[in-house]
């Protein structure tokens, strides 16, 4: 078992330890490491040694710059301390109230993208070990961009095609229909990106960390954690900042100083999706668990407490 998992089952088994990590590995500042200094940083954690304060800096680049399954740095951009600085200016202008189409599916595709990517380098990846990613998951993922990217623009595309001109309509479309569409989208970019591991299956360990073969149940499960994580911060960030508008709104002071909204929407987006990227991140475990009597009956044996672990991704 790798050893940025075998740190997230000794550490990270409780909602608030599991949040506690996940705000110091998304530091920004990991960013300017070079590769040569992750691979140290997880040799140095998986070496054994007890690590103290001045080793702690590895020990977070370790867990927030390697991936699991492969051991190997993940791509910069994909990186999870990348994930907000990147993906904010992209949530902030595909919530933006478009003139026209063709903005709103501009934005929509960069954020789509971005997603996608981000979603298929952070996948359990331990049944491709060896493999490049075959032309049946580069069209999958393409598909998936170029569906949720039109399905992101409906609300605009509404508007535009009905000729929407009644405010409360319009209220509807851009500040309502947003936060389940989030949700929703968030939730489908996860499960159809990352649909190989349910069919393939993904490596599940035993309780001494001991690969004992591969668990389509344990892969259905780790996409529907990652999936809901995902709905909860999207979904989170669209309803926060659109609910908190309409109530300002029917302030008089907002009434009377209407160019301080926009702004405020913008700036509430990216402060609501900064706090709720640890809190989604943590609302499973990286290691996670399958009860026996879930996995297949090969595998069942293998379980001697009753359980087998499995790597969530992200």
């Amino acid at each position: 078992m790798d050893p940025n998992l075998l740190y997230w089952r000794s550490q990270g088994q409780s909602f608030l330890s599991r949040l506690k990590i996940w705000v110091n590995l998304l530091d920004p500042s990991s960013l300017l490491s070079s590769d040569a200094e992750i691979q140290k940083a997880h040799a140095l954690l998986g070496s054994g040694e007890d690590l103290n304060e001045k080793d702690g800096h590895a020990q977070t680049l370790s867990l927030s710059s390697v991936h699991a399954d492969s051991g190997a740095a993940l791509p910069l951009v994909f990186r999870p301390p990348a994930f907000l600085p990147i993906s904010a200016p992209l949530v902030v202008a595909s919530f933006l109230p478009h003139s026209s189409v063709k903005p709103a599916l501009f934005w929509q595709l960069l954020l789509q993208s971005y997603s996608a990517g981000f979603n298929h380098a952070n996948r359990n990846s331990s049944s491709e070990q060896g493999k490049k990613t075959s032309l049946k998951q580069l069209l999958l993922i393409a598909g998936t961009v170029s569906y949720a990217t039109c399905a992101g623009a409906l609300p605009q595309i509404f508007i535009n095609r009905l000729g929407v001109r009644s405010a409360p309509i319009q209220t509807f479309f851009r500040s309502i229909l947003p936060i389940p569409l989030s949700a929703a989208l968030a939730f489908f970019n996860v499960f159809t990106v990352r649909s190989e591991e349910s069919e393939t299956g993904i490596q599940v360990f035993d309780s001494n960390g001991n690969p004992v073969g591969l668990s389509k149940a344990a892969g259905e499960k780790a996409v529907r954690e990652t999936a809901l994580s995902r709905a909860a911060l999207f979904g989170t960030t669209a309803a926060v900042p659109n609910l908190l508008v309409l109530l300002l709104r029917r302030r008089r002071f907002f009434q009377r100083n209407i160019l301080l909204v926009a702004p405020l929407r913008h700036i509430s987006v990216a402060f609501v999706l900064g706090l709720m990227i640890p809190v989604s991140f943590s609302l499973f475990p990286q290691l996670g668990t399958i009860k026996r009597e879930n996995v297949e009956e090969e595998l069942q044996a293998a379980a001697e407490d009753g359980r087998l672990y499995y790597h969530r991704g992200l």
